[in-house]
């Protein structure tokens, strides 16, 4: 126990950054369990598309969409979905859900804000069209 005080007290610095790092880790896995939101890859994502008839909405701009989406991708913006209109989608609260950025990150947000709208089954496609692009999978400009 002395080697561990002697440590602290010779490395406060180092101790600090430890401490700090063991409370985002533990944060992030609590933050994970407690989610309503299931993060996905794309060969995840796929399977719920074409099993589960699974519902892709796409929170990038309409600029970002029209370069490349996934097919029969609705797009509805961040900003969108944050102001509640959700009217295109209102009927599909029980349909499985992938929520679609360019890297993954817009869309955990925007799946929060649909779990708490009501939206049973939110999915956040963790790697956006950056890995679905990279898995070689389909995409549409349509």
């Amino acid at each position: 126990m002395q080697e561990y005080i002697d440590f602290i007290s010779n490395n406060p610095m180092l101790s600090i950054a430890w401490v700090v790092i063991a409370v985002l880790l533990v944060q992030s896995v609590v933050k994970d369990k407690l989610s309503k939101i299931n993060n996905v890859n794309p060969q995840e994502a796929t399977l719920l598309m074409n099993k589960q008839d699974a519902l892709v909405i796409d929170v990038r701009t309409a600029d970002e969409f029209k370069k490349g989406h996934i097919v029969n991708a609705k797009n509805i913006t961040l900003s969108q979905i944050e102001e509640g209109k959700l009217s295109a989608i209102e009927n599909h609260k029980q349909t499985p859900i992938i929520v679609v950025c360019a890297s993954g990150t817009r869309s955990g947000s925007a799946g929060d804000k649909l779990a708490k709208a009501g939206f049973e089954q939110v999915n956040n496609l963790v790697s956006g069209m950056s890995g679905w692009t990279a898995a070689n999978l389909p995409t549409t400009k349509k």
